[in-house]
């Protein structure tokens, strides 16, 4: 079941915001957002460290609430006793789902999303998932 979910969102995404972006290629929102930018995702980094800077050609925004545009999904690079806030942002926002990486958990977080109308992916990463599961992405549409 939770493959068919994470088959349909990301296949169904187009604009996704990273929260959590590092600018250290050593760390995996660097690597994850520079894979999903080759996919053909729209992707826009947050940080508040990082705020104004360029990374993977993107500006960086200090919070979810900077970014103007409509965004599909909210990829959280956070840790888990963090990922609450970030996820009541995302409803806010109306983004359409939230996606917490591979360790972040947070199922109070995650059942307030779901009632609130969001898809959630909680302790994956779509890095691993799109190859896994042969998911055609935007840049193979």
């Amino acid at each position: 079941m939770i493959e068919q979910t994470v088959r349909g969102l990301l296949e169904q995404v187009q604009t996704i915001a990273v929260v959590g972006a590092s600018n250290k290629p050593q760390r995996a929102s660097y690597r994850v957002m520079a894979f999903l930018q080759r996919c053909g995702y729209k992707v826009i980094p947050v940080n508040p460290a990082l705020e104004g800077q360029e990374l993977h050609n993107e500006i960086v925004r200090g919070s979810l609430t900077d970014i103007s545009e409509e965004i599909d999904m909210v990829d959280i690079f956070r840790k888990s006793a963090e990922a609450g806030v970030i996820v009541d942002e995302a409803i806010a926002m109306k983004a359409k789902a939230v996606w917490l990486q591979l360790g972040v958990v947070d199922d109070q977080a995650k059942a307030r999303a779901e009632n609130a109308g969001l898809t959630v992916v909680m302790d994956r990463c779509p890095k691993i998932d799109i190859p896994a599961l042969s998911i055609e992405t935007p840049s193979e549409s």
